[in-house]
């Protein structure tokens, strides 16, 4: 767990001081990570609820941003995970880091606690650097900047990382068109309309070629 606690430690950070910044009290920070325990969609979240957006808006972001974990489920060990009770919370608390650690062969024989241990590890440890965060944030002069764009920083890097394996350059220049139409369209819910044209130009691209291999 401590390679991964090391490498969420900086945004966890960064989530509890842009709580403050944005003008939350300092405990909605541990508040948001335990209860929310999405990394990237709380830093979303603190914006959505800043700018009082709706709850369907903030539903339908929560799901397209995190509508990953389904596939994080197919080989995820729940089957080792026994008990109504444990199984919900397992699947609460499946998160990137978790599923990088246990998304293994061997991980298939591991026992309920041992996976149930590194989950509420992860989660207690993200709670405490996101307080943490939060109280640094009280001490970090108001005039300090561009806190709000450690998510976009986020997601640049991962983008990066995600060409460097793909190699694929239609895939992020339809997603930047993607950006630019939404915009285009409404700046108020830019990046809900993005993510589905987004969605959609990749399914429809699936099945058109999955036509053309079939011969359809």
């Amino acid at each position: 767990m401590l390679p991964a606690c090391v490498a969420v430690l900086p945004l966890g950070l960064a989530l509890g001081v842009l709580v403050v910044h944005t003008g939350f009290a300092w405990w909605w920070a541990p508040v948001l990570g335990a209860v929310v325990f999405a990394g990237t969609m709380e830093f979303l979240l603190i914006g959505l609820l800043a700018a009082a957006a709706p709850l369907a808006q903030i539903a339908v972001s929560t799901l397209l941003v995190n509508f990953r974990h389904v596939f994080y489920a197919i080989s995820f060990p729940l089957h080792r995970v026994h008990g109504g009770g444990w199984k919900a919370y397992s699947t609460f608390a499946l998160t990137d880091e978790v599923y990088a650690l246990t998304a293994t062969p061997e991980s298939a024989s591991w026992s309920r606690a041992r996976i149930l241990s590194i989950q509420a590890l992860f989660h207690v440890a993200w709670v405490v650097f996101v307080a943490i965060g939060a109280g640094l944030g009280s001490l970090i002069p108001a005039q300090v900047v561009g806190l709000e764009f450690a998510v976009t920083a986020l997601f640049v890097v991962l983008g990066l990382e995600a060409y460097k394996v793909r190699r694929s350059l239609p895939v992020p220049v339809l997603a930047f068109g993607c950006a630019i139409v939404a915009a285009l369209i409404s700046r108020e819910n830019m990046l809900l309309i993005a993510m589905g044209m987004f969605v959609a130009a990749l399914v429809g691209s699936y099945v058109l070629s999955t036509r053309r291999r079939h011969g359809v």
